[in-house]
Formats: C-alpha cells, sequence, structure tokens
C-alpha cells in the first residue's frame, strides 16, 4: 500500500468524480491558481466530463455517436496538468488524516493520497429496484456514458423488438421515445397515475394521452413486482401484481438518488433527500476543506425555502465553477434554484418551474392555481401550434409559486420567462405586464405565460 503526502507550499486539491462538477471545479481552479496547485482526479468509469442528459437521444440515433456526448476528453484535462485517474475508485474518506483510499478497478490495487482540499462529484445513482429478476442481463439502468454503452449493445444483440420502461419521468419519458425511434413496441409501465410526476396531474395526463397516440402503451397505477427470465437467464417480461408486459429490455427510467455512500460512511452531513448540505460556497458544512457539487448535493429552493434535490447537469457546472473559484483564491457562490426543467417525447415539449401544488402545500403556502390554452406564435401564422399552461401564485399576495406548460414546437422554452420571475420574486401582475418581444411568427399578442398571469391576477384578487 502507498501513501502519497502533499510536500512544500504546493497544496493538492482532489477531486472524486470525473463527470460535470468535479472536473469543472478542476479546470477552474486550475486557471486561477496555474501551475501552484496538484489537481488530482479519480473517475470509476472511462469517460469524464460528458452529457449525461445526452444519452436518450444518442441511444435513439437523434446523436450520430458516444463521443460527441464528451465535452473534454481525459487527454484534454492531462494536458492541462491535471493527475487524472480513470478506473479508480475512491472507496474512503479519512477526514482526520485529509487523505482518501483509492482503488484500480481493473488491478484491485489499492493507496492512499492526501488532499488539503477535497471536491466530492459523486453524482447520482439509478434506483434500482429490490426485484427478483432485476440485474438479470437485457435489464438497464442509463446514467454514465457506460450505461449507454451497455444499452446500446444489447438493442443491438438482441432479436426481439419489445422494450418495457419501468417509470414515466424524465428518463422514463425520454427513453421511450428513443425506443420507439428504434423501432421497438414501448410499454411504459407507471407506479403513479400519470407520467412525469414532476408535473401537477392534470398536467402529466396531457403527456399520457399525447404519449398514447405515438404509438407508446401507458400502464399507470401499476407496481412491478419482479422480473422474468428465460431458460436462458435473460428477461423475458416484467411483471405487475395483475399481469405481466414481455420484454426482450427492460429500462429503469424510476429515477435516481445521490450518491453518497462514500460521504456518509465519513460521518459528513446529509439532508432528508440523501444529499450532501453544503453553504452557498458549496462548501460541506462543519468541514472548511471538503467541498461537494453537482448530483450529490441538496441545493435551496429560492421558492419554498427548503433543501431539494434536483440532478440536473446545468445546476453540476455552475457548483463546479464556484468551488473551483473558491479553492482558486476568489469568492463565488451559488444562490439556489427554482426548479426549472424541459424535456421532451416526440414533438411534445414539457416544462417546468416552480412549485407543484403538493409542493405549496408541504411549504404551508396557501395558493391559486390557472389553467389556459394558447398558441406559440398568432393563430392566424402558418405553423402555430396549440400549449397548455398551468399557474400556481400565492394567495393575497400574488407571488408567482410556479409555472407548467405541455405543448408543441415553441411551448418548452416559454419556461425560462417563469423562471427568472421567479428568482426575481415577481408577483404575477408583475409577469402579465412585462415587455415581452413580439410577433406573429413568435408569439401571439399576449404570450401565453402572460395570458396566465393575468388570470391568476384575477384569481388573486378573487381569492377569499
Amino acid at each position: 500500500m502507498n501513501m502519497s503526502r502533499t510536500r512544500g507550499t504546493r497544496q493538492r486539491l482532489v477531486v472524486i468524480g470525473g463527470d460535470a462538477a468535479g472536473m469543472s471545479a478542476a479546470s477552474q481552479a486550475r486557471r486561477l491558481k496555474g501551475q501552484e496547485l496538484e489537481i488530482v482526479a479519480f473517475e470509476r468509469g472511462h469517460f469524464t466530463s460528458y452529457s449525461a442528459c445526452g444519452i436518450p437521444y444518442w441511444v435513439g440515433g437523434d446523436v450520430a455517436g458516444r463521443d460527441e456526448l464528451i465535452a473534454r476528453t481525459p487527454e484534454e484535462h492531462r494536458a492541462r496538468g491535471i493527475d487524472l485517474r480513470l478506473r479508480t475508485e475512491v472507496t474512503e474518506i479519512d477526514t482526520a488524516g485529509r487523505r482518501v483510499r483509492a482503488r484500480d478497478v481493473d488491478s484491485g490495487a489499492e493507496s492512499w493520497t492526501s488532499y488539503d482540499h477535497l471536491v466530492i462529484a459523486t453524482g447520482a445513482r439509478p434506483v434500482r429496484p429490490d426485484l427478483p429478476g432485476a440485474d438479470a442481463p437485457g435489464v438497464h439502468g442509463v446514467q454514465t456514458l457506460d450505461d449507454g454503452q451497455a444499452l446500446l449493445d444489447t438493442l443491438t444483440g438482441t432479436r426481439g423488438r419489445r422494450a418495457v420502461v419501468v417509470g414515466a419521468g424524465y428518463i422514463g419519458v425520454e427513453m421511450a421515445e428513443a425506443l420507439i425511434h428504434r423501432g421497438y413496441e414501448v410499454t411504459v409501465v407507471n407506479r403513479g397515475g400519470a407520467p412525469m410526476s414532476t408535473l401537477d396531474a392534470d398536467m402529466g395526463r396531457l403527456v399520457r394521452e399525447a404519449m398514447s397516440g405515438m404509438g407508446i402503451t401507458m400502464v399507470d397505477d401499476a407496481e412491478v413486482t419482479k422480473v422474468l427470465t428465460g431458460d436462458d437467464g435473460r428477461v423475458r417480461a416484467v411483471a405487475t401484481q395483475d399481469a405481466e408486459y414481455p420484454a426482450d429490455v427492460v429500462v429503469l427510467g424510476i429515477g435516481v438518488r445521490p450518491e453518497t455512500a462514500l460521504a456518509r460512511a465519513a460521518g459528513l452531513p446529509l439532508g432528508d433527500h440523501g444529499g450532501l448540505l453544503t453553504d452557498l460556497a458549496m462548501r460541506v458544512r462543519g468541514h472548511e476543506d471538503i467541498w461537494a457539487g453537482g448530483d450529490c448535493v441538496e441545493v435551496l429552493d429560492l421558492v419554498s425555502g427548503r433543501e431539494r434535490h434536483i440532478p440536473l447537469g446545468t445546476h453540476a457546472n455552475k457548483h463546479g465553477q464556484v468551488i473551483g473559484t473558491n479553492i482558486g483564491g476568489g469568492y463565488a457562490t451559488f444562490p439556489g434554484v427554482v426548479g426549472t426543467a424541459v424535456s421532451k417525447v416526440c414533438d411534445l415539449e414539457i416544462a417546468r418551474t416552480g412549485l407543484r401544488e403538493k409542493d405549496a402545500r408541504r411549504a404551508g403556502l396557501q395558493y391559486v392555481t390557472v389553467t389556459i390554452e394558447s398558441t406559440s406564435r398568432a393563430g392566424y401564422y402558418p405553423g402555430a401550434s396549440p400549449m397548455t399552461v398551468k399557474m400556481l401564485a400565492e394567495r393575497r399576495t400574488g407571488r408567482l409559486l410556479g409555472v407548467q406548460i405541455v405543448g408543441r414546437e415553441g411551448a418548452g422554452k416559454r419556461v425560462d420567462i417563469a423562471a427568472v420571475a421567479l428568482t426575481a420574486g415577481l408577483t404575477v401582475e408583475q409577469v402579465a405586464h412585462l415587455d415581452l418581444g413580439y410577433a406573429p411568427p413568435f408569439s401571439p399578442v399576449w404570450d401565453p405565460v402572460q395570458v396566465a398571469a393575468r388570470k391568476a391576477a384575477v384569481a388573486v384578487r378573487e381569492a377569499p
């Protein structure tokens, strides 16, 4: 066993995790500190700095190849003086000794490396249900490029064309589309009453209707009880309490959880959702020399004032920039999020920001809701498509609390108007009077978000 020590005045930054948050932190610290800082990064997979959000589009054929999802290769990181060690998994954090134990995945060799600054960017792991057969060949989670490659290998090596997706969140919906594009018969088994639990159920039902219209078989209110296998040990079906659904491949789209087993074992503070807790500078609470970012942390929700776990690459990159700036001698903070997300299934765009109804109730807020139908362009302009906008506003104050949008082309990115309004703490009255761009090819005279805001302002005034 080998022990690495920090020598002289040169400090060492150790990074656990080679994707968005970890390598953004390493790169930013290198820019600011130059060669004054030694940087060692451990990554248990084969790839670094890639877009996990792009995996469904790679699997579905919209993206030509895996390499297009890689923003910066290991060789590029090494050329900048970062000692990047692939296929190396950190197995222990010794906070008292300021060191980490790492194991070479291929050889099994272990060594300790000391640190002056430690960045934990271990990401999230797919939820894998504890069911009979869940580990059978042909059953896939999709979180890393290695996962995506394994799924593609199965798809190209399987004769059958039946796929079952378990779960109907973002990953489940996007993977259902990818499999449709590859010519599979797709069944989505969903524990909830409608897909996209990040939406309220009434908006989720719009997504369900669109998915069914695209040839996807939707099975709602169904709990998977086991994965059935054939004589060859491979998956052959997914079973619920009431039925069996034949499958040549199964994709788990149940969601992800923070990958914080290392942090938990080291006694670092975790929140209610299992993510690491940090201060605004992304420093782990109670630890001056440990930082954390990306899908393994919880962040402040600016609307509810509570901590949330929101695994998105946009946040991870920002976390990394903040961490790297602070380690590099500068000053930066990550103030929080409003919970903005956008997705699509075929030509249907799905977006949300802020609070759902159950989030508002959980936070103890009283609210009004409105739902409106509008179009992406002036109704007379060619290509105008329908969209539905749902808006929540706080009772009495009129403060905007949340927006959900479901529609075709031109619908999804309108959520950014609401995201800015939520961040600024605007009321629905103020949103209704925002000076937004207008021309018939882009919007009706009253943008759909403002139509909803006008209606919400009336609801606030009339609320008892």
